[in-house]
């Protein structure tokens, strides 16, 4: 959902205190959110949730760089991705909250560990709704070339705002219908593409292996051609989380996040790897170009008339998508970090109704204040997209992959816990734990690393240590306040 794209070029109110950090002890009490979203959301969430731009025009500069084997490499990213959301998905069914990894780094590492991820994770969604309200304001102006880009992005914010604000149910049906769309449209694609491999289309020639063992072999580019293709595609699958922090807002948020949790991970792994195996089989890999949408080019092979337009509209769809979901996402971990008194408790307003599951429950402040720093950020983009504004992207380059070592970490020091305390919490389970969660830190940190190798990633995670360092600085500072103030307290 949120990748972020390539660079260009180059007071909060008095905490409560700290609750032990133990999965029974730090219990929360029930949020007042409404319940308003459904199985069938949850689940659709799940799917398609990262199916983003990032697949559609994004995978072109994978497969630019790796080949064939960026198949091999969205196997290793969407492995990586799998073990991050099952490991979030157990704790999530375990201890379900509105502010989902955030409370769970709090209960396991601390308090700083939840404010620093929380903020950070805010900040990284507010920051990539204008890239994509940008983008889907470029689509809509190419139609309507009338109606100027900022308009339209002036219409997105105000149309998904009101969605957000008025029900969540309202957020769960768009995403419901969206993340549809999506789903249909890769189906459609993945037919389409194993019938011109086999020749089954009018007017075509069964197509065969050739493409994957031509122009190179699969490894063109041998295996450093696959972990550049990693670090090219790994962040098209940001956007899972968003699952386990709606889980909260459902009538049973165990059971809901538990069934979405299984559901998507080998579902959006099968749609990936299966589209990027489709594109290398129908086309030679050579004739791919980073920014340009590989699926457009297949549909052009394969005589699909106005194959342009049909993928402009899915890319257009998908952005609003994104959009739509990252002000949800970014309203409730904001409304999580004020709940636990790490951001002002004025944000903790609730809209109230007739009916918590129709109208009320919805933290409209939380909402409103995700959606104001949005609109800056929109304006530094259009103003300043190449200064301002690629510096504040830059600096969450790197971020998910921050969170994602976070979760892990998170879950390494629940799991003994809750096995000792709550066992029968555990309705879902990380597979191998404890060495699977290690494998996944040395992977995210391993992609860490390579990106520090590689020139145009590099100030991307530079600039992402930089803000993480900043956010973590305040957490520690915040933490020492307190202890100092109940210190001279007790004298």
């Amino acid at each position: 959902m949120h990748e972020v794209p390539p660079p260009t070029s180059t007071s909060t109110s008095t905490p409560a205190p700290a609750p032990a950090p133990g999965p029974s002890s730090s219990a929360v009490p029930a949020e007042p959110l409404s319940h308003g979203l459904k199985q069938r959301h949850l689940t659709m969430l799940g799917l398609g949730g990262v199916i983003g731009a990032g697949l559609f025009v994004g995978s072109g500069a994978g497969i630019a760089v790796a080949g064939p084997a960026i198949v091999v490499s969205y196997l290793i990213a969407g492995a990586l991705a799998m073990l991050v959301m099952r490991m979030l998905g157990e704790m999530s069914a375990a201890m379900p909250a509105s502010g989902s990894f955030s409370v769970h780094a709090e209960r396991a590492l601390g308090r700083w560990a939840g404010f620093s991820v929380g903020w950070l994770y805010w900040f990284l969604l507010v920051v990539v709704l204008a890239v994509e309200a940008t983008a889907a304001a470029q689509i809509a102006h190419g139609w309507v070339p009338g109606i100027e880009p900022w308009a339209w992005v002036l219409l997105f914010m105000v149309v998904f705002t009101a969605a957000n604000l008025t029900a969540v149910k309202n957020f769960g049906e768009f995403e419901f219908w969206f993340a549809s769309l999506k789903v249909g449209a890769i189906v459609v694609f993945l037919v389409l593409g194993l019938l011109a491999v086999f020749g089954w289309l009018p007017d075509t020639d069964p197509v065969g292996m050739t493409n994957l063992t031509g122009q190179g072999g699969f490894l063109p580019n041998g295996w450093g051609g696959v972990v550049s293709g990693v670090l090219t595609v790994v962040f098209a699958f940001g956007g899972l989380e968003v699952v386990t922090i709606a889980a909260a807002e459902t009538d049973d948020p165990a059971r809901a996040v538990g069934r979405a949790v299984r559901s998507a991970v080998v579902r959006i792994l099968f749609f990936y790897v299966g589209s990027m195996l489709v594109i290398v089989t129908v086309l030679p890999w050579t004739a791919q170009q980073a920014g340009l949408s590989p699926y457009v080019k297949v549909l052009d092979a394969i005589g699909v008339p106005s194959a342009g337009q049909i993928m402009n509209i899915v890319v257009f769809v998908a952005l609003l998508s994104a959009l739509n979901a990252n002000l949800y996402g970014s309203s409730r971990m904001i409304f999580s970090l004020a709940e636990r008194g790490e951001a002002p408790r004025g944000l903790l307003k609730v809209s109230g109704g007739g009916s918590r599951e129709s109208t009320g429950g919805v933290p409209r402040r939380a909402v409103l204040a995700s959606v104001a720093f949005g609109f800056v950020s929109v304006l530094l983009n259009l103003l300043w997209p190449d200064t301002v504004f690629l510096y504040m992207l830059n600096s969450v380059g790197a971020v998910l992959l921050f969170v994602w070592a976070l979760i892990a970490a998170s879950q390494l020091r629940l799991r003994a816990r809750l096995e000792q305390e709550a066992p029968e919490a555990l309705s879902l389970r990380m597979w191998c734990f404890p060495y699977l969660t290690w494998v996944t830190l040395a992977g995210l940190f391993g992609v860490l690393l390579l990106m520090l190798t590689d020139e145009a990633a590099r100030p991307q995670v530079l600039w992402s240590a930089g803000a993480t360092a900043l956010v973590l600085l305040v957490a520690v500072g915040r933490q020492w306040r307190e202890r100092r103030g109940s210190a001279v307290a007790d004298r």
